[in-house]
């Protein structure tokens, strides 16, 4: 149950009397999350999210305020925060930070479809092409340079040749992209299928913002293509692979040097997915009582994307 700091109606209703909002008819705690305490709330003008955040670096939450309310002004399908009447998003609720959104229609996709990928590349790439003129800096937790410090953590709990694999990749990384210089921006930073609210095929959001940073667009576009377009033996599905990256370059092309470093990439990202769940399992539990996820997942991507069959990628426009 993600519910960590439990509501009731009596806390609930002067925090939304500050509010444009209506009045409380129903509350509801979601059973779904691992890191924030949720909630469905019904009023008489409509339905909500109600977040309370219960770990993380919460300076950091400005950042995500301001870097939603930047992509809702610009027609994008995000939550876009709900401001209280003196205009303040951010807020507190039984002394935690909380922020209130509007509920978004859909669900998630399990196994999405063509059009259900062709419509995350579209948003997807309008997003990366405003997203680099948004003011907000946050540094990317889970770069390079994150691999590169925290990988040694976790040596002693695998296996030689898992040791041996982790420290190659790393070093071919820093081989790789030394001096590149990629176009950078506001990124998702993990913009999975569990992070997007499909209503059919027509995506009603993408949200859980929390891992957004300033970062390489690249980064961002490679985690969403070793999700969503990856069978379960983590071989990349072409046609998931061409709906979402045609429908993305569309709106914002990739340079040559990313080109070039795309394969690069995909094995960054695998890698570091591998390690941020190696680390939950062995070196940082979880705050709460959750099962973590299973790093397995991405050590067989990564595997697979060590052997290059990955498709080329759509031709550039023009």
């Amino acid at each position: 149950m993600a519910v960590f700091t439990p509501l009731n109606a009596d806390q609930v209703v002067p925090f939304l009397d500050e509010f444009a909002i209506g009045e409380l008819v129903t509350l509801e705690g979601v059973a779904h999350g691992t890191e924030n305490s949720t909630f469905f709330v019904t009023t008489d003008q409509g339905e909500w999210v109600l977040t309370l955040f219960e770990q993380g670096e919460f300076e950091d939450l400005p950042f995500f305020v301001d870097l939603l309310d930047y992509l809702a002004a610009a027609n994008l399908p995000v939550p876009g925060p709900i401001h209280d009447r003196q205009g303040v998003a951010l807020k507190r609720l039984a002394g935690r930070p909380a922020l209130l959104f509007p509920k978004m229609p859909g669900s998630h996709p399990s196994a999405p479809n063509l059009a259900q990928c062709e419509a995350l590349g579209n948003a997807f790439g309008r997003m990366h092409a405003v997203s680099r003129d948004f003011s907000g800096e946050r540094p990317n937790p889970r770069d390079l340079g994150y691999l590169q410090r925290r990988h040694t953590e976790v040596l002693a709990f695998l296996s030689a040749d898992d040791q041996a694999l982790m420290r190659e990749e790393i070093a071919h990384y820093a081989e790789a992209f030394a001096g590149a210089a990629l176009p950078r921006g506001a990124i998702h930073g993990d913009l999975f299928r569990d992070n997007t609210l499909y209503d059919g095929d027509r995506l009603g959001g993408i949200i859980d913002f929390y891992n957004g940073c300033t970062g390489d667009l690249l980064f961002d576009l490679a985690i969403v293509i070793n999700d969503w377009a990856s069978n379960a033996d983590g071989e990349i599905d072409e046609a998931r692979y061409q709906a979402i990256l045609s429908a993305y370059l569309a709106h914002r092309p990739l340079s040559e040097t990313e080109r070039a470093l795309w394969p690069s990439m995909l094995r960054l990202t695998a890698l570091r997915y591998w390690l941020s769940r190696l680390l939950v399992i062995h070196v940082d539990p979880p705050a709460h009582d959750i099962t973590p996820h299973d790093p397995a997942r991405f050590r067989t991507l990564l595997g697979r994307r060590r052997e290059g069959r990955i498709p080329p990628l759509p031709a550039a426009a023009g």
